[in-house]
């Protein structure tokens, strides 16, 4: 039987003028725009890994809703080449602060883009879903992300 791998994402999101933007970041492999994920480590819920992963990958502390906003599957393509699915809990991630600096800052480009711009980007259908879905729970403006520290 095939195991499937568990991992947890987050959604980085602020509005800005009314406008709902989401952070996403490249893959280190293939420069894929994708979400904060990765593996849950031992000791930690996926929400704490959602976090975690944020502030690895993307330099982003927030506020995690306290439910997930979904769950996606893709192929991961580990370092053997073989390819393993896994299975994305995945949940919204209020930005109140972005690090200048943070540890994958070096490997990988970030950028805020609109939820359409955003859904154009990504290749995962599951992403996409997930950035509507988002769209439907946090359209409304709320108060902007404090500045860059």
């Amino acid at each position: 039987m095939l195991s499937i791998l568990r991992q947890a994402g987050a959604i980085p999101f602020q509005h800005r003028k009314g406008v709902l933007y989401v952070l996403l970041i490249t893959s280190r492999g293939s420069g894929r725009w994708v979400i904060p994920k990765g593996g849950i480590e031992p000791g930690f819920t996926a929400r704490q890994a959602a976090a975690q992963e944020a502030l690895e990958e993307a330099g982003i502390k927030g506020e995690l809703d306290p439910k997930p906003l979904g769950f996606f599957t893709y192929a991961k393509r580990l370092k053997s080449g073989v390819s393993k699915p896994a299975s994305v809990e995945v949940y919204a991630l209020r930005v109140q602060k972005q690090l200048k600096k943070w540890p994958e800052r070096a490997e990988r480009q970030f950028q805020w883009m609109t939820i359409e711009a955003a859904m154009a980007a990504v290749q995962e259908p599951g992403v996409a879903r997930l950035l509507a879905k988002l769209a439907d729970v946090h359209g409304a403006a709320e108060e902007p992300m404090r500045h860059a520290v």
